[in-house]
């Protein structure tokens, strides 16, 4: 990212007052901010290979031999609690609201199953949501009435900066787009400016367990949460081995100072991507599911005043939609990245099972079908029938994004019900192409219509080998 910053404006008191008038707080000011004196001096946020490397397997731990810590998790379940982000629109899939509020299968929502695992497991629950999502996502509750309603706060937001002059975006066609969240890295703040953070301290709550509202893999885990309130790690990041899918996913490194960092994509120098994408040389990549401990988070916070993660500087038009708007800067962080502030964070390998993020159709036409099953407490897994037959857990999606992008798209397609994957590699759909009810995919399939009308799968049919019509 090539950035000119020979002559920069500072219109921070431009900025402060434009907060001010927003009504957002002291500290979500100050922190906004500490990075916009960031930006005026030339940095980027980026992280270069000659400043870290790559993670040796024996340096960190896997969930499989932490079994043993299952006990002390359990009794730590009452000093604990569950905070999902609940903050997406899911607008690239089509949705107009809360993507957690999305039924995926089985008549259920993904907050309906969090609410039922939280239920099961006896844990505390509490929801960042953002301002886009929480007038839905109470609505929601209320005709879900859960038997413990969820506590809920509200991500920030920081003023978009101009590119040209670094002033504050106007947009007055639509105010709202001069706006961007700050990313997820926000967790931290918005729980101590919330109150939620002395709150959960006050009733004895310790350790919060950090996740996705679309990754349903990820879960409280008792030999997880022992391992980590037995050693009184301040932060534990979950990590997985990486695979072809998962090139553009943040990357878990050493710093040269000796401490754990995590590198998003953003941050990588174009001319080191190739580094960057090497599964080989950085084997593991950040889940976004992560362990705090409150106490030392508090601490934190007393002791430094804001949040201080390292910036993403993240370029954009300031709407999204329109390339011909101006361009801007969008300040933002990354929950994960905290792993670098805490002396003695520390980092776990979990399997695939505990990391199925839904960011496209194509990753929902894999949680609807057979691959994926509810087990005990409600928790999603992988079906053993698939694993028994040895397939690999993950199977290689790939829509036409023309007739299956949107998930009413999806629904019109397979509106006769989700074809089994189970005996599926990998499925790939070209074209507009209909499914009737039970039918079976297996091995490596191409569904090709070149056609201008509609295909139609016939009910039954079993297909293992190329299609075109």
């Amino acid at each position: 990212m090539s950035i000119d910053h020979s002559k920069p404006e500072n219109h921070l008191p431009e900025f402060i007052a434009k907060m001010r008038r927003e009504g957002l707080k002291p500290l979500v000011i100050d922190t906004f901010a500490y990075y916009y004196q960031m930006v005026l001096t030339g940095e980027t946020g980026m992280i270069s290979d000659r400043d870290i490397h790559p993670v040796n397997p024996d340096e960190i731990e896997a969930v499989e031999d932490l079994s043993d810590f299952g006990g002390a998790g359990k009794n730590a379940f009452k000093n604990a609690v569950r905070i999902v982000l609940n903050g997406g629109l899911g607008t690239s899939m089509g949705l107009t609201g809360p993507k957690s509020v999305l039924e995926f299968k089985n008549g259920e929502s993904f907050l309906s199953v969090i609410l039922k695992q939280a239920q099961n497991s006896n844990v505390k629950l509490a929801l960042m949501n953002s301002f886009s999502t929480h007038a839905d996502t109470l609505n929601a509750l209320a005709e879900l009435r859960p038997s413990a309603c969820p506590l809920t706060f509200l991500q920030h937001k920081f003023p978009k900066i101009l590119q040209d002059n670094y002033s504050p975006a106007v947009w007055p066609k639509n105010p709202a787009l001069e706006w961007n969240p700050p990313g997820h890295g926000d967790v931290y703040t918005a729980l101590y400016a919330s109150g939620a953070l002395q709150g959960f301290l006050d009733e004895g709550i310790q350790y919060a367990f950090i996740s996705n509202s679309d990754n349903l893999g990820a879960r409280m885990d008792a030999s997880l949460l022992g391992y980590f309130a037995e050693h009184q790690f301040p932060f534990m990041m979950e990590v997985a081995e990486k695979t072809p899918q998962d090139l553009k996913g943040g990357h878990l490194a050493r710093h040269n100072n000796g401490r754990l960092i995590l590198r998003e994509a953003v941050q990588c120098p174009e001319d080191e991507l190739k580094a960057f994408q090497d599964i080989r040389h950085y084997r593991y990549f950040n889940t976004n599911s992560i362990w705090v401990n409150l106490r030392s988070l508090k601490k934190k916070f007393d002791k430094d005043q804001k949040m201080q993660l390292p910036m993403i500087l993240n370029p954009k038009t300031l709407d999204p939609r329109d390339e011909g708007s101006p361009a801007v800067f969008q300040i933002e962080t990354a929950m994960g990245a905290a792993v670098e502030l805490f002396e003695g964070a520390t980092a776990v390998k979990v399997p695939r099972s505990r990391f199925f993020p839904v960011k496209t159709c194509n990753d929902l036409l894999v949680l609807r079908s057979d691959c994926m099953i509810f087990g005990e407490k409600d928790n999603l897994k992988f079906n053993p029938e698939r694993l028994a037959r040895k397939k690999t857990e993950v199977v290689k999606i790939n829509l036409d994004p023309k007739f299956y992008k949107k998930v009413d798209d999806l629904d019109q397609r397979f509106c006769n019900g989700i074809p089994s994957l189970v005996d599926c590699d990998a499925l790939t759909i070209e074209g507009d192409v209909l499914f009737e009810s039970n039918v079976t995919i297996k091995g490596s399939v191409r569904i090709r219509n070149t056609q201008k009308s509609q295909a139609v799968i016939k009910s039954g049919t079993i297909i293992d080998h190329d299609l075109n019509f």
